[in-house]
């Protein structure tokens, strides 16, 4: 089974959507660095373990990445800890973040965003194109940044 490597604001975008235990129903792993879920998610996501998500801890060779990827200023220490295990890992990075989806295209990491993962939960028969588009009005009026166009034509492909 193959593995995602998810950021915060992704899980974020789909728990405001309303759609965040279908992410688990996938034909995936799901995984964050442990250190990300004991920092960011346990407190109020601990639930999320439960579903199953996985906490991976990054090899002392890893940590040796995130060191050196102290020249991506612009992303967060987490976020270095995101792209660090989705490399160590060789697994598909799951980020809306732009500045994080840069500095992992430089470090040739395979990426995705939330509506890939909308998509896939559309073709995997996981939830309907209507609860799709409900999902995305909710994110919407919960101030997640998406790009709207792309989800609708996502959406449109779907509905044919």
């Amino acid at each position: 089974m193959q593995l995602l490597v998810v950021d915060t604001n992704v899980i974020i975008d789909l728990e405001v959507g309303g759609i965040c235990k279908e992410l688990f129903l996938l034909s995936y792993q799901i995984a964050v660095p442990d250190v990300l879920f004991e920092q960011e998610l346990k407190e109020h996501h601990a639930n999320l373990k439960e579903l199953g998500l996985k906490t991976l801890a990054l090899e002392s060779s890893t940590m040796e990445l995130v060191v050196g990827f102290h020249k991506y200023k612009e992303i967060s220490l987490m976020d270095r800890f995101v792209l660090a295990l989705a490399l160590q890992e060789e697994a598909i990075l799951i980020t809306g973040d732009r500045k994080l989806r840069a500095a992992a295209e430089k470090e040739n990491a395979v990426l995705k965003g939330t509506i890939g993962l909308v998509e896939r939960m559309i073709t995997e028969g996981k939830i309907s194109v209507g609860q799709a588009s409900q999902a995305q009005k909710r994110m919407e009026q919960g101030n997640r940044w998406l790009p709207q166009n792309e989800f609708t034509e996502m959406l449109d492909r779907h509905r044919v």
